[in-house]
């Protein structure tokens, strides 16, 4: 196995652990579509570059106990730290001490109300690209913008709503990462714009927060579901 190849393996772990918050060596190796020897082989680095932590499971019966592996903090970081340099970290340190020096010059309710205006724009700036298709579709192309910001986003449709004699479509928007977390962390309001957003995007939706990574959460989510017409 080339360098390469191991780098990407590795890689392909660590966002499938970011992904799903835990996992087995021989459902990663199944997934992967690597040989368990090589899983393990790439665990053990990972672990000893600090990036993956592992805990005993408890097996039923005669079954050995089981690595039951997840990201470390480091770990985390590293793949925020990929998604970041991707897109170019916009949203990092500079604009944090930005948003600093503002709420030091002319306060803070100040700031919160420059943050919504920014968001706002984005909303609009949103709208203007998706397009009018199917919910399906402006949804799908609303995932493709973030991915193309840094965030390691996901869609998917999930069971119908029945209203009545209707059916209102219902979809998952996930984000594994938050590309703005420096600014979160100094400005949690920011989460909540990010929310308005999304529902000033999809103005014919409800847009419910189901997940969030600053309350610990592995990821943000978010229930997009049509209205009833």
């Amino acid at each position: 196995m080339t360098t390469t190849h191991q780098s990407s393996t590795k890689q392909d772990i660590l966002e499938y652990l970011l992904k799903h918050s835990q996992a087995k060596a021989f459902e990663l190796a199944a997934v992967l579509d690597v040989s368990p020897q090589a899983i393990r082989r790439h665990l053990k680095d990972l672990e000893a570059e600090g990036l993956v932590l592992y805990s005993i499971s408890e097996q039923a019966g005669m079954g050995r106990p089981q690595h039951v592996y997840q990201l470390s903090r480091q770990g985390r970081d590293r793949l925020q730290k990929t998604a970041s340099d991707r897109f170019g970290d916009g949203y990092g340190e500079f604009a944090v001490s930005l948003l600093d020096t503002l709420a030091e010059t002319v306060g803070h309710e100040q700031v919160k109300s420059i943050l919504q205006k920014q968001w706002e724009r984005k909303a609009q700036e949103y709208r203007d690209r998706l397009g009018n298709g199917s919910l399906a579709e402006r949804v799908a192309n609303l995932v493709r913008f973030r991915q193309a910001e840094g965030f390691m986003a996901e869609c998917h449709s999930v069971d119908r709503e029945n209203f009545g004699d209707k059916l209102s479509d219902r979809f998952i928007l996930t984000e594994h990462n938050c590309a703005i977390s420096n600014v979160a962390e100094s400005f949690p309001s920011i989460c909540g714009h990010e929310l308005e957003m999304f529902a000033a995007v999809l103005p014919d939706c409800t847009v419910e927060r189901t997940h969030w990574i600053i309350n610990g959460e592995h990821r943000c989510g978010y229930l997009v579901q049509a209205r009833k017409q």
